[in-house]
């Protein structure tokens, strides 16, 4: 999974960088992007679009770089069209792809990320989309100058801690990398996490076999809500439908019936009526839909009943929303690596994953129709524009944020929250649990873009530290 992303820095011999802000930034050097010629390809236009806009000089060598730009390009075809009607020997390539990067400073810190995938109509082809997109955002974070502030640690020197963490699939991948982050930074804290889903979670933290646990329940999704534990949100992230179409060559956009549909065993066919009217023009094959859906206790399950729920009266009377639900058609599978993983080998398939799952598994993920009507796909722009479009979240910071107005906005959009208990007898676990939750509401915002992750809006993160502070 991490060779997927961000192996960044460790190879690099001497650290000149000084950067503690991005501010900061005068000087940059640009990494290697991966192998092959689309990844030289973007980093060659993501350089020229800098030095062509002057706000950062471009160095030749890390060691003349206040900062280091590291990342991630893929490209990859999934499928040819033919550009004349009448021939099948002149095609073209159909591209999907991903740039990931960070910036980096002083320590290895990351002071800034992103991730951008193709746009719509990438009039200049992918590699130089993915570049124009994400220099344009580096620019305008640099201009802006609106970064998170750095952790200050409380933590006290002593003896190594161990914190064992588990729950949601859903910021799995995040969270790994977070936690390894953090033991570079506090080397006598270990973090371990077990991916097991949102439910088993909260049942190993209730139980007392782990520290803190993870989960994507609102308020209204926890089985029990029990005031001995604080749910504080770390990141926002999407739910997509994922695909497995052969010959299909676009992104497939999907109304809210339709999935409502799919998943209630009301649309069988891909070449349902429903489906072709949304998708003019699309390869749809007149074939079963292969329907698959989580087998166990989930957050991202939650996530997407609840966004059926809303849109749906059908859907909200025969299945409702829940970790769990009576599913009234499908296969099941276990935790997103698993629904990812079980679409990807079936042919027909139509699943529902964190976003970040559909880019590492390189699977095809549809745009959604919010509720103003405009189908969106799922990235860090569409999902923030959910948050702020959403009304603000209440006291205690569990708002669903599910098929919210506006027409940036992504429907299936969600926070995925770190479960705390109020008190932990061991004094030194409970100081560097409190540190631990503290550095990803303020460092680790600055590193959650790059795993497609967005990250939490000023006031939440405000509220967020508040409540975190009062444990001490």
């Amino acid at each position: 999974m991490a060779c997927c992303f961000l192996l960044c820095f460790l190879a690099l011999t001497g650290w000149a960088q000084s950067a503690r802000k991005l501010s900061q930034v005068k000087t940059l050097y640009v990494e290697s992007l991966g192998n092959g010629g689309e990844a030289k390809t973007v980093r060659d236009d993501l350089i020229h679009r800098l030095r062509k806009a002057s706000t950062v000089r471009i160095v030749s060598a890390p060691g003349e770089a206040d900062a280091i730009l590291s990342g991630t390009a893929r490209i990859w075809s999934i499928g040819y069209i033919s550009l004349n009607p009448r021939s099948r020997n002149d095609l073209q390539a159909v591209l999907e792809g991903y740039l990931s990067a960070e910036i980096v400073g002083r320590n290895h810190s990351t002071l800034w990320s992103y991730l951008v995938t193709p746009s719509h109509f990438p009039w200049g082809g992918v590699p130089d989309d993915l570049a124009r997109q994400l220099s344009a955002r580096l620019l305008a974070a640099i201009r802006n100058g609106g970064e998170a502030e750095p952790s200050s640690s409380d933590l006290p020197e002593g003896a190594p801690v161990a914190l064992k963490g588990a729950g949601a699939s859903f910021p799995a991948p995040l969270y790994q990398k977070w936690f390894e982050a953090f033991r570079q930074e506090h080397p006598a804290v270990n973090v371990s996490y077990q991916s097991v889903g949102s439910t088993e979670g909260w049942a190993e933290l209730r139980a007392g076999r782990i520290d803190f646990g993870a989960s994507d329940f609102t308020a209204q999704g926890q089985p029990s809500p029990n005031k001995a534990f604080l749910q504080l949100p770390m990141v926002l992230g999407a739910v997509v439908p994922i695909y497995n179409l052969k010959g299909l060559h676009r992104r497939l956009n999907f109304p809210p019936a339709v999935l409502a549909g799919i998943y209630l065993g009301e649309i069988k066919n891909w070449h349902d009526a429903e489906i072709r009217k949304a998708n003019p023009g699309a390869n749809l094959p007149d074939a079963e839909i292969a329907v698959i859906h989580r087998s166990d206790g989930s957050g991202t399950t939650f996530v997407w009943s609840d966004y059926l729920s809303k849109v749906s009266p059908q859907w909200k009377l025969r299945a409702g929303n829940g970790e769990t639900v009576a599913w009234p058609v499908g296969t099941a599978a276990e935790r997103n690596d698993g629904v990812a993983s079980a679409v990807e080998r079936t042919p027909n398939a139509i699943g529902y994953v964190e976003f970040i799952y559909a880019i590492q598994h390189q699977l095809s993920y549809g745009a959604v129709q919010n509720a103003e009507g405009e189908f969106v796909k799922a990235d860090i722009a569409s999902v923030m524009a959910a948050a702020r479009a959403s009304a603000a979240p209440d006291e205690d910071l569990r708002a669903s944020i599910t098929n919210p107005p506006g027409r940036d906005s992504y429907p299936i959009s969600t926070y995925t929250w770190l479960l705390l208990p109020q008190r932990i007898d061991d004094k030194n676990k409970q100081a560097a649990l409190v540190e631990l939750t503290r550095w990803m509401l303020t460092t680790g915002q600055r590193s959650c873009s790059s795993m497609g992750f967005a990250p939490l809006p000023a006031d939440v993160v405000k509220r967020a530290l508040q409540i975190v502070e009062s444990q001490n």
